[in-house]
């Protein structure tokens, strides 16, 4: 009877042992499933002021976490240098880039396009320089006419159409080469498209360079008065902003990217883009930029 009891308890002993490592590893494995999910971090360049996006990107946030089965972060970056910066260390997974931006972050981390916007249906849009309707210039000649007396405005340094072909155009027509050498009264970088409209109808600024598609949502919205602005040159075509992923990024997660944001119809999270919907990208579509931003330094070939 005492044998019996002796094992009966060493078997119990064994059986309680035994499932204490199951559950170690078992929680184990949880852990290691936690790692493999572990949070997908996305970079926004800011084209429009801060308050602006905000909203819109915890609505887009959301919908990724859902669709991707992990918690998905996105931050709206202060500038876009610092979204460039950030993917070429790997402190993000993908990112919202101009396309001058992301020629760079192609050319320093091998960035690879999946997704653009779309504007009335087509993935292109345009750099406007735009003039308050009570200045006397309707074309870029008048205006450059007169450079000595305007202030003349872009956006941020890096961005394409509120700097990078401006800037191309200015030059190539002989009245700038950089901040500090040009022919204009004063030349400043407001840092966003918004704040470049808003300086122009505030009559901070006389003239300046904007993103063509965000300047149409500005006004849509009521958030600047269209009857304040007169556009007096229009670039050729550019190809939209793109959504770039790490070059490591697997084949599983592009494509439901790519599912997920073709599928937005979500006014909020489009209008934060002044877009009508999105699709598919390549870092051929940015073949121009590359081009341009090679000719100015930029980026080696």
């Amino acid at each position: 009877m005492k044998k019996s009891s002796i094992l009966f308890a060493l078997m119990l002993i064994l059986a309680l042992f035994l499932s204490a490592c199951g559950s170690s590893e078992s929680g184990g494995s949880e852990e290691q499933g936690a790692e493999e999910k572990e949070a997908f971090t996305i970079g926004v360049i800011p084209a429009q002021t801060e308050g602006e996006m905000n909203t819109a990107m915890e609505k887009l946030q959301e919908l990724l976490t859902t669709e991707l089965d992990r918690e998905v972060e996105i931050e709206v970056y202060p500038d876009y240098n610092g979204v460039v910066e950030a993917m070429n260390y790997d402190q993000i997974d993908m990112a919202y880039l101009g396309p001058l931006t992301f020629v760079i972050a192609e050319a320093n981390s091998n960035a690879k396009a999946i997704i653009t916007q779309l504007i009335d249906g087509k993935p292109y849009y345009h750099s406007y320089i735009i003039t308050h309707t009570d200045n006397p210039w309707n074309t870029l000649e008048e205006l450059l006419a007169d450079s000595k007396e305007v202030d003349f405005a872009f956006g941020d340094p890096n961005s394409t159409s509120g700097s990078l072909i401006p800037s191309i155009e200015l030059q190539e027509r002989g009245v700038y080469k950089s901040e500090d050498d040009n022919e204009f009264a004063t030349v400043r970088f407001t840092g966003s498209h918004d704040a470049t409209a808003l300086a122009i109808q505030n009559k901070q600024v006389d003239a300046g360079a904007i993103d063509s598609a965000i300047y149409d949502q500005l006004v849509e919205s009521g958030k600047i008065e269209g009857d304040q602005f007169k556009t007096i040159w229009e670039s050729e075509e550019l190809f939209q902003y793109p959504w770039a992923v790490l070059e490591s990024t697997d084949d599983a997660t592009v494509k439901k990217l790519q599912e997920t944001f073709l599928a937005i119809e979500d006014p909020e999270i489009l209008n934060a883009f002044g877009a009508s919907g999105f699709t598919e990208a390549t870092n051929a579509d940015y073949e121009s930029i590359k081009q341009a931003a090679i000719k100015q330094g930029i980026i080696k070939e």
